[in-house]
């Protein structure tokens, strides 16, 4: 199983503090290269970073892209459709009692749901919970027309480890402790479009729904 070392913040975590800064370099580099479902001209060069401490998950994408759009506007749009990052988990080893979605667009527009086992209700994280999360992009609200020269993009959010309890218990982050998780890359509505995942998944179209094909997030 592939596996990603979680490490822990040495201290505060500056979301805007950059890839390159030094807080960022303590973090392991997760490669979201595998294409999910197809083969894909466009494949932009994507990549995550998580760090966490007690209260919190750290989490960091950085993509080298090109035709970059962003029209989602508010929370709990359709950010999949634009360039945009997920991470999708499930707070301990277990995925069959559900897994989380966070879905961001380039502008920093996030999608939070929660989709429980198989047969139940998709939940949306209510509004209250999502304001609790700190988000940083480094590319405007909006990003309409596509942009189609090269283009590298950056966002980063603080994760409040309490909001995870709302929908299920959670096994704490801590030396040693596995969870199981994903990282994802797509673009559905953009003029090249794309789906690309850190572990691999084997399916005929693309379908990020997969916690069968998770790999493992490590805590240090």
């Amino acid at each position: 199983m592939k596996t990603y070392c979680v490490r822990k913040a040495a201290g505060p975590v500056a979301l805007d503090g950059g890839w390159d800064s030094a807080v960022w370099h303590r973090a392991d580099t997760a490669p979201v290269a595998h294409c999910v479902g197809g083969d894909f001209e466009h494949q932009p060069v994507t990549q995550a970073r998580v760090l966490y401490d007690d209260e919190a998950l750290q989490v960091a994408f950085r993509v080298e892209d090109r035709y970059v759009r962003a029209v989602a506007e508010t929370w709990h749009d359709k950010v999949c459709r634009d360039s945009c990052v997920e991470l999708f988990f499930t707070p301990g080893a277990d995925t069959s009692v559900g897994y989380f979605n966070f879905e961001i667009n380039c502008s920093g527009v996030m999608l939070a749901h929660f989709q429980p086992a198989p047969g139940e209700t998709i939940r949306q994280m209510p509004l209250e919970l999502c304001e609790t999360i700190d988000i940083w992009s480094s590319m405007p609200h909006q990003v309409e027309p596509e942009l189609r020269e090269p283009t590298t993009w950056h966002v980063a959010y603080r994760l409040p480890l309490d909001i995870l309890g709302h929908f299920l218990t959670i096994t704490p982050p801590k030396t040693g402790v596995r969870w199981k998780a994903n990282f994802y890359k797509c673009a559905d509505k953009t003029s090249h479009p794309h789906w690309l995942s850190w572990a691999p998944i084997d399916t005929p179209g693309p379908n990020f729904h997969r916690p069968d094909s998770f790999g493992a997030l490590l805590f240090e």
